[in-house]
Order: C-alpha cells, then sequence, then structure tokens
C-alpha cells in the first residue's frame, strides 16, 4: 500500500476562552491518499473547520493551541516545524479554499495581483511571468475575458467568479493537497455544480489531493472517494462514499442520511431531523459524544469511549459500542426512533 500524503495521529485542538477551554478537536486520525478526495462531514461544530485550519497552522494562537497529535506530510510533522518553514509550505504545496470567498479575497488588492503573489514568492517569478501565469489560471478556472478580469478588484465579481478566484489562488503553486471548506456553501445551485465540476477536472490534470469540508452530502456523493463522518470533536466513522452512505454502522450516520433529501427513492414519510443538541465541548463526555442523542445508547456508551472497529480492514472503520458482540443487534431504519421521549 503507497505511503499517504497527508496522516493525522491523535489530533487534539483546544481554545482558551473566558467561559473555561473548548476542546474542539479530541483524537481525530486521518488519511489522505495522493490524488484523492476525502470529504469530512458533520454538523455545524462538530470541527471540521478546526482540523482544516490545524493542517494549515492558522489556528490563532492564542486562544486556539494544538495540544497533542502529529499531522505529516511528506515525512514532516507539521505541529513542530517552524514558522517560516510553514510559510513555504502554505499556499505552496497546501492551499486552502476559505468558507467566504468576500471576506478572504483582499479588497484593496486586484484579483490578479492576489494571484500572483504567491507566485512571486514561491516560485520566484517576475511579475511579468507573474502576471502571465495568472491571466492563465482565471481561465483554466472558467472566468471570461481574464486579460480584463486580472485587473478587476473582487467587488466586481459575482459570487461565484470570487470562488473561482479563489480556487485560482489556491492552485497557482500547483499544491499536492487543496483543502477546500464549504466551498460552495454561499453559492445557488447552479453555480454550485459548475464549481464542484471545476474542482473535479482540475484534479485530474493537476493530481491534487481534495479536502473537502462540508455539511452538504449531496456533494460529497458527486466528488469524493471517501468520507469521514465527524460528531463532538472526533471521527465516528469512515470508509468509501458508498460503504458510508449504503452501509454506514454509526446511529450519527444514519441520523445524517434520514436527514437528507432522497430523489432515487419515494418518500412518503417526513425527514427525520436528528433530535437534542450537540455536546458541549466546554465539558465533553467521556463516553461516545453522540449517546445523549442516540436511540441504542446503552451505559457503556456514556461512560466509555468506544474503540475504532475495522468492518473493512483498511477501509471502513466505526467507533461504536454496537460493533461489540454482545451488543443488541439493531438497524439503520431505527434512528427513526422519537428519542426526545427518552
Amino acid at each position: 500500500m503507497s505511503t499517504p500524503i497527508l496522516e493525522i495521529k491523535d489530533l487534539h485542538v483546544s481554545f482558551k476562552t473566558y467561559a473555561g477551554e473548548v476542546q474542539a478537536v479530541r483524537g481525530v486520525n486521518l488519511q489522505l491518499e495522493k490524488g484523492e478526495t476525502l470529504a469530512i462531514v458533520g454538523e455545524s461544530g462538530s470541527g471540521k473547520s478546526v482540523t482544516a485550519q490545524s493542517m494549515m497552522r492558522l489556528i490563532p494562537s492564542p486562544p486556539g493551541k494544538i495540544k497533542k497529535g502529529e499531522i505529516l506530510f511528506d515525512g514532516k510533522d507539521l505541529t513542530k516545524i517552524s514558522d517560516k518553514e510553514m510559510y513555504q509550505i502554505r499556499g505552496s504545496e497546501i492551499g486552502m479554499i476559505f468558507q467566504d470567498p468576500m471576506t478572504s479575497l483582499n479588497p484593496t488588492m486586484t484579483v490578479g495581483k492576489q494571484i500572483m503573489e504567491g507566485l512571486m514568492w514561491h516560485q520566484r517569478l517576475n511579475k511579468n511571468e507573474a502576471q502571465h501565469r495568472a491571466i492563465e489560471m482565471l481561465r483554466l478556472v472558467g472566468i471570461p475575458t481574464p486579460e480584463k478580469r486580472v485587473k478587476q478588484f473582487p467587488h466586481q465579481f459575482s459570487g461565484g467568479m470570487r470562488q473561482r478566484a479563489m480556487i485560482a489562488i489556491s492552485l497557482a503553486c500547483n499544491p499536492k493537497i487543496l483543502i477546500a471548506d464549504e466551498p460552495t456553501t454561499a453559492l445557488d445551485v447552479t453555480i454550485q455544480a459548475q464549481i464542484l465540476e471545476l474542482m473535479r477536472d482540475l484534479q485530474i490534470k493537476t493530481e491534487t489531493a481534495i479536502i473537502l469540508i462540508t455539511h452538504d452530502l449531496g456533494v460529497v456523493a458527486e466528488t469524493a472517494q471517501r468520507v469521514a463522518v465527524m460528531y463532538g470533536g472526533k471521527i465516528v466513522e469512515t470508509g468509501k462514499v458508498e460503504e458510508v452512505f449504503y452501509r454506514s454502522r454509526h446511529p450519527y450516520t444514519w441520523g445524517l442520511m434520514g436527514s437528507m433529501p432522497r430523489l432515487d427513492i419515494e418518500r412518503d414519510e417526513e425527514l427525520s431531523p436528528i433530535p437534542g443538541s450537540p455536546p458541549d465541548l466546554f465539558d465533553p463526555p467521556k463516553g461516545c459524544p453522540f449517546a445523549d442523542r442516540c436511540p441504542h445508547a446503552m451505559h457503556i456508551c456514556h461512560d466509555e469511549m468506544p474503540e475504532v472497529t475495522e468492518v473493512i480492514p483498511g477501509s471502513h472503520q466505526v467507533a461504536c459500542w454496537l460493533e461489540h458482540s454482545e451488543a443488541p443487534s439493531v438497524g439503520r431504519g431505527t434512528m427513526q426512533v422519537n428519542i426526545a421521549s427518552k
């Protein structure tokens, strides 16, 4: 088996606030292979974006801190290298598309200059070479009349064009990894489809590995090969998309599937939201983070964190006490149980 291009081991990230310490990420383990798309899914507050920002060393310190763990990229532990070394990697070898391009782009600089900045710093291009490359990148991401657009400011671009410009900036230096944090959230469905198709096409051309942070399972189904389901700062299930979508084993994953509209089946009943609220990460549970919302929770679920079980060795993994040999047999359909009355 090939060596992963990125490997995260037992990552813990916390934020100190006036109210206490928020344990945002609590022991995340992930692997990313060259050229693949890995989606990280979960509801808001589950730790997806914090995990992504940790890979880029963009956690503000203070209040944030990587307390424990390793982030191995090409043999280097990104948690231990100097700021200068990380500055060389960030933008050059690992690129990132942020959630809101309007706040991520500098409103006082032309879009062209923002693309050129990384090229001149990382690839040592002169101004004319960098401008020529910036025009090429705008053309590559499907922006019309790039020679004109390269001289314009972000406010002169539409929402979809700003997102394309962000992708151009992220890919300008041919990074090995692209982290896309909710890249289509603020876009309408037509532009969303165009952006996803663009990312797929660019990945084929550049062989860039993509980490897609999202809560949209439809986006995952269209773009990813593997998916990691995150809840309460922990990874609760990982596997190939078809394994997690059609043979999922964690009750939280069942809940996500039950709350998603489906076009391929006739659905007479209403969509079923997951009752309850996410765990308080100021004082996270000592057991399974989903135990208080799970209709199948047993006493041990509240008291001890479940071990990771390999459903399919090397592929499909789940952290749930229902995988224990002495646990009762349940199915994903029973997630429809109303646990509010429990």
